[in-house]
């Protein structure tokens, strides 16, 4: 090889070397730091009725299968979780049971995450529009609506008149705690279809009128919900597109909450496994980090 070849050949292989070495002796880069995450709300946050049950806290029907669960073990988040079955908004502020914090404790300036779902137990919205309506539908035989025909506006009247002003107090109560943080707030899954279905009668026995009636219910509840989060700076989760067609009514399999009768789960008309997975989903698609 002739002389000059042979230099370049030999400058080529020591810089190359030099470039190993460099790499050899720099320690490696950290890995991200994963994020601080807390996860507040309700029934539907705590997966009551989902197997298996977080036994920390008994009380609170907490399951370790919850959407905060699966969020944190898609992540590597740390999660500290105090989701809490039949959890108010005042109850981020105030303990619900002897022995279980406020919920908004969990939350310190170094979050960087918090989601949510919260509102359906302000008035008992959920739980008294579905007994009245269950009950009503199976006095008339499923015929009319004879729920909306007694209660009329009065559930909606509730909400703007109580649950909106205290989802607000509420989250500006989370946004104090951790101004930085990214708060997600949830809205609630489809618990009925837009519309009747005969089928469904036997599992949500709900008159044929009262099936829209409790439909728009939910629409509104959620809507006040967005409302809140958008007002205090927090992103809402909107499930009336990601839910539709996994109401009550459809089969197991298909369906993201359990029905009143003959479902699969001792708290019916909450979301069951499945469902739980698709709202982590669909939240960490929103939020960019699924």
């Amino acid at each position: 090889m002739p002389l000059p070849s042979l230099r370049r050949v030999l400058t080529a292989a020591s810089a190359a070397l030099g470039t190993l070495a460099l790499g050899l002796g720099t320690a490696p880069a950290q890995a991200a730091t994963p994020l601080d995450y807390a996860a507040l709300g309700d029934s539907y946050s705590a997966a009551s009725g989902v197997l298996p049950v977080d036994l920390t806290s008994p009380l609170c029907l907490r399951s370790t299968a919850n959407y905060p669960h699966v969020i944190a073990d898609r992540t590597g988040a740390r999660l500290t979780d105090v989701t809490c079955g039949a959890a108010q908004t005042k109850h981020f502020t105030e303990s619900q049971y002897p022995g279980v914090a406020p919920q908004a404790d969990a939350v310190t300036a170094d979050t960087d995450l918090v989601t949510l779902t919260i509102g359906g137990n302000d008035n008992g919205t959920f739980i008294n529009a579905v007994t009245a309506c269950g009950t009503a539908g199976i006095l008339s035989g499923g015929q009319g609506s004879p729920c909306k025909d007694k209660y009329g506006t009065s559930f909606d009247d509730q909400i703007d008149a109580g649950t909106y002003p205290a989802l607000k107090a509420a989250l500006r109560a989370v946004r104090a705690k951790a101004p930085h943080a990214k708060v997600a707030v949830l809205g609630y899954p489809w618990i009925t279809p837009a519309k009747a279905d005969p089928s469904c009668f036997v599992k949500l026995p709900l008159a044929a009128g009262d099936v829209p009636y409790l439909h728009s219910l939910q629409a509104h509840l959620n809507a006040v919900v967005r409302r809140a989060a958008e007002e205090t700076g927090a992103v809402y989760v909107d499930f009336a597109e990601a839910s539709a067609g996994h109401d009550a009514c459809r089969p197991a399999g298909t369906r993201w909450i359990e029905p009143l009768l003959f479902g699969r789960s001792v708290v019916p008309v909450h979301p069951n496994a499945l469902g739980e997975r698709r709202m982590a989903e669909h939240t960490l698609g929103v939020l960019g980090l699924g």
